[in-house]
């Protein structure tokens, strides 16, 4: 938008850095904790090892996901186009302080969740994939990313809303999770609902959470050789969702 000059100036064009405006745009990122390895036994015995995501599975990733997309069933199409912005943004440096988690069994990338901190006291969840539905590993990404917010980053809130009626009742209704006053209160994923925990909700039964669902707690002291069953992150060539 140009407006008129309310006084005579010495230079009526200025040449501007990028590197000034990006400074802008990012914006300044909070010192929030690194995630810790931890792994999880799943229901079908299989070791479930969760780790930070890396720059170097980002190529990957948008490649699975780009076959995601294109499932026209459970709401997979949908998220699967946001969860490529989303993974995308980590690059771009388009996302408020991230957090993204990947779950890989046997080096296998079978499970996703993320979110994001909205300031010291609120975390947001974006979304949970789980790439393999008989091991249940929707169940410890979701807790997983929840753990990091209310026990790592001590948020006192955790949002969360769901597209698909399986992520609504795997996490909204096991966690008994109540509703914000809607409209007044939207998630910036479509203005939807936002489900909540607070501090005292997870304390109180929710961080037994996943010890109820999976039969086992998510151990933070990875084995050397859990950690060697991981080292050559792959993703599948096709998707059986």
């Amino acid at each position: 938008m140009k407006l008129d000059l309310p006084t005579p100036v010495s230079t009526e064009e200025m040449k501007i850095d990028v590197r000034e405006i990006e400074g802008i745009l990012q914006g300044a990122p909070m010192n929030l904790p690194v995630w810790k390895d931890a792994q999880v036994k799943l229901a079908d015995g299989r070791m479930l090892y969760i780790r930070a995501i890396k720059d170097s599975d980002i190529d990957p990733v948008l490649g699975y996901l780009e076959k995601v997309m294109k499932v026209e069933k459970d709401f997979y199409d949908i998220v699967g186009v946001r969860v490529y912005g989303e993974v995308l943004a980590l690059r771009r440096k388009r996302l408020k302080d991230p957090f993204t988690l990947l779950g890989l069994v046997d080096g296998e990338f079978l499970g996703f969740a993320n979110g994001r901190v909205w300031d010291k006291d609120v975390a947001v969840s974006l979304h949970t994939l789980a790439f393999s539905r008989r091991a249940r590993l929707g169940w410890p990404m979701y807790y997983a990313k929840t753990y990091y917010a209310m026990e790592m980053v001590k948020v006192k809130e955790w949002w969360s809303t769901f597209e698909s009626y399986n992520g609504w009742r795997m996490a909204g209704l096991s966690m008994a999770q109540p509703t914000k006053p809607w409209p007044q209160y939207q998630h910036e994923l479509g203005g939807a609902k936002i489900f909540y925990l607070t501090q005292d909700m997870w304390q109180a039964r929710v961080k037994n959470y996943i010890r109820e669902v999976i039969g086992g707690d998510m151990n933070f002291n990875v084995t050397d050789e859990v950690r060697k069953a991981n080292e050559n992150f792959h993703v599948s060539e096709t998707v059986d969702l």
